[in-house]
């Protein structure tokens, strides 16, 4: 059971985090003024969730650090909230990884992977979890009760399956269950933890701890300062947008209300979608079967890096053609040299592809639906006062489509048979880390030789990352009805597709994930 889709008081903290720092950077003057956050995000004496008011503000104290892009801390670090905020007041900052950070003091030490017998056992005569045990780890109390010796157990199930009361339970840490990497494990003091070297940084584990002791770094702060500075900032908006603000932001508002956060304009990252989908349509059609035995789609950063890391042999199977992001960020800059440019859409893992030096120069922020939300409450912005306008129309229903599971392989299906009428595409899609990893498992094995594999992250797609608000089988919906309002259908229909080939000049291409993790970790 996860948490996703539902509005909970972790969800209330985090736009409550986002809105302050929006506000911060928008109003100006003193930011010492930080230290007064906590208090007002968590009024009172006493606490609500914590064992005290002092933690619950101290949780909230990081939580504001991290969503400025500053560094996460520990307890036995004493320092003010505000310490480096006029270092981080500077629109040249990038992401420090590592991007998702765990405040070890908010963590609640959840038992992970350890079977317990809960206050449900009804003591039966029975007792068929005793009988079943391999290892005679349940023991029976006086009354009737049963206990397992933890030293003895194995975490078999046996006791769990035969329970006739479902009194038995595996306790898994949520963190550790959602990270499709494994990435996540107990440090010296039972807390979460993770190995960095495993992180691709999709925020699944963020969006599943129910104590929000899991947080990413945020570029709020800095992407508003560059639009007072008079910095003219695009919002390239990620395919996922359509709906996550609430029914009252349409398609006709959405440009205006951008451009009272201080946007210069507004451009769908459907557009470079599009470009993307015809390069790996030509790409797919040059080398598969004949130089590559499958081909993987390219969007999804944390698909990408997860494939290129466990399945090095086959890391020139990943496409390689710049994604849709890189292509709307080097379209923007093309047409107005000197604008910076704000990718705003659901994806953790896009704040550290940006990161990258053979990125950063084409992408200057990246920022979550969450995030931009806090803008639109900083800012004060009522949707039914924004007037409508043009709605935005330069990219093709395929390209709109590559937010749910699916869509990206559908759109480049539909783009080689726009090229080659005659070719069979077979293919193939998974969705969440460990379904893409049994995928290239699969591969690997040959089964997919001559397939088109496309990998995403996220359950549901893109619809379902870190940075969104909307439940997901909602956001779909409306990303199918965005689909069907588009000018055009096909990306080989798009406008910009003669621009493919002087964009993909300037690209540094990373083909490995070594490579890419390594720029990461040098910045």
């Amino acid at each position: 059971m996860s948490v996703r889709g539902i509005h909970t008081d972790v969800t209330d903290m985090r736009e409550k985090i986002f809105t302050e720092v929006a506000r911060l950077a928008y109003e100006g003057g003193d930011y010492s003024r930080l230290e007064e956050l906590p208090y007002k995000i968590v009024p009172g004496e006493l606490a609500s969730f914590r064992e005290s008011v002092f933690t619950e503000r101290a949780i909230v104290g990081e939580r504001l650090r991290l969503a400025i892009g500053l560094p996460n801390r520990t307890l036995a670090e004493h320092a003010p909230v505000a310490d480096g905020v006029n270092e981080s007041a500077i629109t040249e900052r990038y992401y420090e990884p590592p991007l998702i950070n765990i405040i070890k003091f908010a963590c609640h030490k959840c038992l992970d992977n350890k079977t317990v017998v809960t206050n449900m056992c009804q003591g039966c005569t029975a007792h068929p979890c005793e009988e079943v045990c391999p290892k005679g780890a349940i023991v029976v109390k006086q009354g009737g009760k049963s206990k397992i010796d933890p030293e003895k157990c194995i975490n078999c199930g046996r006791c769990r399956d035969a329970c006739p009361y479902g009194a038995i339970v595996k306790m898994e840490r949520p963190c550790a269950k959602a990270c499709g990497m494994h990435a996540i494990h107990s440090d010296e003091y039972g807390r979460a933890d993770i190995n960095y070297d495993k992180c691709v940084s999709c925020g699944m584990c963020l969006v599943n701890c129910p104590f929000g002791a899991i947080a990413d770094k945020g570029q709020i702060f800095q992407t508003i300062l560059a639009m007072k500075a008079g910095t003219r900032v695009y919002a390239a908006v990620a395919p996922a947008f359509i709906g996550q603000f609430g029914p009252k932001l349409t398609p006709e508002r959405f440009r205006e209300a951008m451009k009272e956060l201080g946007f210069a304009d507004v451009v769908e990252v459907a557009a470079g979608a599009d470009l993307c989908t015809i390069q790996e349509a030509k790409d797919f059609l040059e080398e598969v079967p004949e130089k590559i035995p499958f081909m993987g789609t390219s969007c999804c950063p944390s698909w990408s890096v997860m494939a290129k890391t466990e399945f090095p042999q086959y890391a020139n199977c990943i496409s390689m053609a710049l994604t849709p992001m890189v292509f709307t960020g080097r379209m923007i800059k093309k047409a107005d040299p000197g604008c910076k440019v704000a990718f705003i859409g659901p994806c953790a893992a896009k704040k550290l592809e940006a990161s990258r030096r053979s990125v950063r120069s084409d992408v200057d922020f990246v920022l979550t639906f969450e995030e931009v939300m806090g803008m639109f409450e900083a800012k004060g912005i009522s949707f039914d006062d924004i007037k409508a306008g043009d709605p935005l129309h330069h990219a093709s229903g395929d390209g709109r489509n590559f937010a749910v599971a699916g869509g990206v392989a559908n759109a480049v299906v539909n783009a080689i048979h726009q090229i080659d009428p005659d070719r069979e595409v077979n293919v193939v899609c998974a969705q969440g880390l460990d379904e893409c990893r049994k995928m290239m498992q699969m591969a690997k094995a040959g089964k997919y030789n001559g397939y088109l594999l496309e990998g995403m992250a996220c359950p549901g797609g893109c619809v379902g990352g870190a940075g969104t608000i909307q439940p997901i089988k909602k956001s779909a919906a409306n990303v199918a009805m965005n689909k069907k309002n588009a000018p055009f259908p096909s990306a080989t229909q798009s406008e910009y597709k003669q621009m493919i080939d002087f964009l993909e000049e300037r690209s540094e291409k990373t083909p490995t994930a070594e490579a890419a993790k390594s720029e990461e970790k040098s910045e």
